[in-house]
């Protein structure tokens, strides 16, 4: 198949059509090496020049601090899941999570392995408004909601909610409590002011390149509540002393972040996305507001996600028929995830806004035709 079809899985996720086009012409032998970025080895000078282009990419893109480090790790974020408790929990033991979907919940789970959470706040509510195991999130929690411990280690909520296609505005405050942030499906889609953060992980395949890769930015001072009696491979200050090479790293995962950075610096930087990724948010949602009630978005509109929109039709019967529809037209990993049903699409950074309106055009006719 040479033409590319519109791809809205919630990850991996779409790369941009250039930076696919560039590691293609690259790919055989890297300009003046003579080999791939497949076949150097992560301690050549080669190697180093990419990892610190990757670096200074994410640095100038999120304008981080010189307090903060740059780590490019292996295990995705599920694995941050853990090594954020086993470096940051000790010696106090505790810390604050906020629970607004799939992903939060999974966090605390491995956190309770290290010691004691309190769910600050949870959004979670029983599908039929009733007790039962069929459950789902709305919304994001209000901050009169949170129930903060201003002695907790950290407080640690997700940027972005792929499953239920719902969004922090803005971060929550936490006062002198250092604030961690599992950003993996909105990573780099709009600026933010990392020196609000304490530590921010983020698996690479939704907004920053391929899967096996994930960004860690971490506050240096933090960097002391890693001790010593760790795993060497789980402890965050071990990776700083090493620059994120204590092993062999993902070498072309890191290769296509430094790729990915420069097609968004060239863009016009985070602002200019933010611009893009508003518009073609937009189109959506309004076409599912316009729509009369045929579709429905799930999340609440002062929640909604730019990055997945989730909503649903009046049957499963009708879902799976646009499903099917959409598949045959090109627009591949419509269907929403288990627990909430329907449709999602994700419509990350690179995803271009022609697909969405594509899409728009394809759901007015099908209401036409089904209604």
């Amino acid at each position: 198949m040479e033409k590319r079809i519109y791809n809205f899985s919630a990850g991996p996720a779409i790369l941009p059509e250039e930076v696919l086009l560039e590691a293609q012409k690259e790919l055989f032998t890297l300009p003046g090496v003579g080999m791939s970025i497949l076949e150097i080895s992560h301690r050549s000078k080669t190697f180093d020049a990419i990892l610190a282009d990757a670096k200074a990419g994410i640095k100038k893109l999120l304008n981080v601090p010189d307090n903060y480090e740059i780590l490019f790790l292996q295990g995705g974020a599920s694995l941050q899941f853990s090594m954020v408790p086993l470096n940051l929990m000790p010696p106090k033991n505790k810390a604050d999570y906020i629970s607004t979907g799939s992903w939060s919940k999974k966090a605390i789970k491995e956190a309770k392995r290290v010691g004691t959470v309190n769910v600050a706040a949870t959004t979670e509510e029983s599908a039929n408004g009733g007790e039962g195991e069929n459950k789902f999130f709305k919304r994001i929690p209000k901050q009169s909601e949170l129930k903060l411990d201003p002695d907790a280690a950290y407080v640690h909520f997700t940027s972005n909610n792929t499953i239920y296609g719902t969004q922090w505005m803005n971060e929550p405050e936490v006062g002198n409590v250092p604030l961690v942030c599992d950003a993996s499906s909105d990573i780099l889609h709009k600026p933010i002011d990392v020196s609000k953060y304490a530590l921010i992980y983020a698996g690479a395949q939704k907004n920053i390149g391929p899967s096996g890769v994930v960004l860690v930015i971490i506050r240096k001072d933090l960097l002391a509540r890693s001790q010593d009696s760790l795993h060497t491979m789980l402890n965050y200050k071990i990776q700083a002393e090493n620059d994120s090479m204590y092993n062999t790293p993902n070498t072309f995962g890191i290769y296509i972040i430094k790729l990915v950075t420069k097609y968004l610096l060239n863009l016009g930087g985070l602002e200019k996305m933010y611009e893009i990724n508003k518009a073609k948010a937009k189109l959506l949602y309004d076409a599912i507001d316009n729509s009369g009630g045929y579709y429905k978005g799930h999340a609440e509109k002062d929640s909604r996600s730019l990055m997945n929109i989730t909503f649903n039709l009046a049957t499963p019967e009708l879902e799976k028929k646009l499903i099917d529809e959409a598949t045959k037209a090109g627009f591949s990993g419509l269907k929403g995830h288990r627990s909430v049903g329907g449709l999602r699409a994700s419509i990350y950074n690179a995803f271009p806004t022609k697909g969405v309106e594509d899409l728009v055009a394809f759901m007015s006719d099908f209401q036409k035709r089904n209604s």
